[in-house]
C-alpha cells in the first residue's frame, strides 16, 4: 500500500497554486518493503529503493551536475579484527584492533564514482563510500600506528567477503528524467535489527536534499524465540540446548536400535 501511494504521488502532477510550494530540489523515496523477515530457510533477498527527484542526472556525468547517493546501514557494532602471525611454527592471533559502533551491514549505491560526487570532507562527513565510513577504534590497541590503516582495509575487505559490505557506483537505474531506482541485496548473515537508508541528492557535489527511511530486519517464530532466549537468559538457553541434545540422542538410539 505504501508503495502504491508513493508511485501515485510521483504520477500526479499538482496543479495550480500550490505546484510552486514543491521545490525543483525535492527528493522522494519509499522502500518496495519495510521489513525482513528472517526464518529458517532464509537466502538472503533485496529490497528495491526508489523515488523520484526534479532535474536529475538522467545518465552518470550528466552536465547538470545532479547526482545520486543511497546508503543502507545496519545497526552499530563493536567489531574486533585480528592479525595472525606464526609463533614457534603455530598460526596464532597476534595484533588486534576494535572497531567501535560501526554498521553491522553498509551498502551504497550512486549514480555516478563517488569520489566525483563531492569533495572528500563532504563525503567523509556523510558516510558515503567504503573509504569514508567512519572506523572509530577503542583507545586500548596494541597495533602501531603505522600498521592501522592496515587493519582498517583488512576490516573492510572481510566485511565485503562476507556480503556485508558493498559499494554498488552508477548502479542507480533511471525510469525517467525524474525517476530512480536501485536494487541493494541482502544476505543470508544480514545482522537483525533497526536499519537506515538515507538518499541524498547532489548539485555540483553539495547536498541540496536528502531522505531517510527505516527498515526493519527481524527474526520470526522459533528461529526469534531462540534468538530472543540466547541474547537475554543465556543459562536458560544453554540447559534448554543440552537437553535438546540429549533427547535428539536418545530419539536417534530409539529409531537405530539393534534388535
Amino acid at each position: 500500500m505504501r508503495c502504491l501511494v508513493l508511485l501515485l504521488a510521483l504520477i500526479l502532477v499538482p496543479v495550480g497554486g500550490h505546484a510552486q510550494s514543491v521545490s525543483n530540489e525535492d527528493l522522494v523515496t519509499a522502500l518496495s518493503s519495510d521489513v525482513v523477515s528472517i526464518q529458517s530457510n532464509f537466502t538472503g533477498t533485496e529490497i528495491v529503493i526508489f523515488g523520484q527527484a526534479s532535474h536529475i542526472a538522467r545518465q552518470p556525468n550528466d552536465p547538470s551536475g545532479y547526482e545520486l547517493a543511497i546508503v543502507v546501514e545496519g545497526p552499530p557494532q563493536d567489531i574486533t579484527t585480528r592479525r595472525k602471525g606464526r609463533f614457534l611454527g603455530v598460526w596464532v592471533n597476534r595484533e588486534a584492533e576494535r572497531f567501535q559502533a560501526v554498521p553491522s551491514f553498509y551498502a551504497v549505491a550512486s549514480s555516478v564514482d563517488i569520489g566525483m560526487m563531492a569533495d572528500r570532507t563532504v563525503l567523509d562527513e556523510l558516510g558515503i563510500g567504503l573509504n569514508h565510513i567512519n572506523l572509530a577504534v577503542s583507545g586500548v590497541s596494541n597495533v602501531p600506528l603505522s600498521d592501522r590503516d592496515d587493519f582498517r582495509k583488512a576490516f573492510i575487505r572481510l566485511r565485503e567477503e562476507a556480503g556485508l559490505y558493498s559499494e554498488q557506483e552508477t548502479s542507480i537505474e533511471f525510469l525517467t528524467h525524474t525517476m530512480f531506482r536501485t536494487n541493494i541485496p541482502l544476505p543470508a548473515n544480514i545482522p537483525v535489527g533497526d536499519y537506515k537508508v538515507k538518499s541524498f541528492l547532489f548539485h555540483h557535489g553539495e547536498v541540496v536534499s536528502q531522505t531517510e527511511e527505516s527498515l526493519a530486519v527481524a527474526k520470526i517464530g522459533f528461529e526469534q524465540i531462540t534468538f530472543e532466549l540466547a541474547q537475554h537468559y543465556p543459562f536458560f538457553y544453554g540447559v534448554l540446548a543440552v537437553m535438546l541434545a540429549i533427547f535428539t540422542g536418545w530419539l536417534a538410539g530409539v529409531i537405530f536400535r539393534k534388535d
